[in-house]
């Protein structure tokens, strides 16, 4: 089990899936989350939690304001813990607040636009080929709001990842064997001009 830290569903405690996920642990979502708060970027935000698990990164959000949250799972077992767990929180915070599970590979899902959405959270498997990831990264762009904050939870293991054009790398931090890799999406303008020295 792991909980909501903070928010209008403060102290709920989550189901985790019995398989296949790796919750993130409370001293990196405290850590995130301060981070976050501390940006004001989830008041009023849209929210979009890719390889979600228990879903807990989502559901923090829309406990700390965020209005939207939606939550991609391809695992049929960790996406209908992530629809109770949604459903738990939903309840607890008793205001309006969408809250979507997409039941689906996150490739898939990308291939669509999305959005717009302010935050994004990725926290893959840390079994996934870098490949997927970075095609992750690459389709996501085109579904955020500018200056949208995108956090990659990832090994400390593992390395940097690749960031597509439209995205620009901030800090990175480490947490013992986790790292979270923050970058933001870039102004349109700035966009549209790499886009003409690359044509060029």
């Amino acid at each position: 089990m792991t909980r909501i830290i903070a928010g209008r569903a403060g102290s709920l405690t989550l189901e985790v899936p019995d398989a296949g996920t790796r919750p993130t642990s409370d001293r990196v979502r405290e850590s995130l989350f301060g981070a976050l708060e501390s940006a004001d970027a989830l008041r009023g935000a849209a929210v979009l939690d890719l390889y979600a698990g228990s879903g807990a990164l989502a559901l923090e959000a829309v406990s700390r304001g965020a209005v939207s949250a939606d939550l991609v799972e391809k695992a049929p077992r960790a996406a209908s813990v992530v629809q109770r767990n949604a459903a738990k929180v939903s309840k607890a915070i008793a205001r309006d607040a969408s809250i979507t599970v997409h039941r689906s590979p996150v490739t898939v899902y990308l291939q669509v636009r999305r959005g717009p959405f302010d935050v994004v959270f990725i926290d893959p498997p840390y079994d996934l080929p870098e490949a997927e990831l970075t095609t992750a990264l690459d389709l996501v762009v085109s579904s955020l709001k500018p200056g949208a904050i995108v956090v990659v939870e990832r090994a400390s293991r593992s390395p940097e990842p690749t960031l597509p054009a439209g995205l620009v790398a901030e800090r990175s931090k480490r947490y013992g064997d986790t790292t979270l890799w923050w970058s933001t999406a870039a102004p349109v303008e700035e966009t549209a001009a790499d886009d003409e020295e690359a044509d060029a």
